[in-house]
């Protein structure tokens, strides 16, 4: 029986901590975000050369903490530039992160986030994070929530 307990236990803790699902489809994103009352929250990284991008993702999107925070709350979007070979995407995801960059990014800037409506208008946009903690995080995206 205590066999028992601790495998139930276990596995409610690694459910509980499931990744929020990520995409770059902003009409997909927007869909959800309507269905779901939720804001977007739109990232540019280069996930295999931007130093920077690498640790906001590991520091702080990756967290318990802010996946926890972003479960009801976002819809993650990830508009990733890899540069090595074997993390190349896809030709339609290619196609569709150059476009999205075009209109959120054509300074180019990395890592870059972006809080959207569920219409695609954007709310806030910030480079980079002064504290690589996700509490700072939430706390540039939560006044926008408060307001919806």
């Amino acid at each position: 029986m205590k066999k028992i307990l601790i495998v139930v236990f276990i596995l409610s803790f690694v459910n509980s901590y499931a990744a929020e699902p990520v995409t770059n489809d902003l009409e997909a994103a927007k869909q959800e975000a309507k269905a779901g009352h939720k804001l977007i929250f739109m990232k540019f990284s280069g996930s295999d050369w931007c130093v920077p991008c690498i640790n906001v993702q590991k520091k702080v999107i990756d967290t318990e903490e802010f996946q926890e925070f972003a479960h009801t709350r976002l819809v993650l979007m990830n508009i990733d530039f890899p540069r090595q070979k074997k993390n190349m995407l896809s030709a339609d995801d290619t196609k569709k992160n150059a476009a999205l960059a075009e209109k959120y990014n054509r300074e180019g800037l990395f890592p870059k986030f972006l809080l959207l409506d569920e219409n695609g208008t954007v709310l806030a946009q910030w480079t980079g994070l002064e504290k690589m903690e996700p509490q700072y995080l939430e706390s540039k995206i939560l006044p926008y929530i408060e307001k919806k």
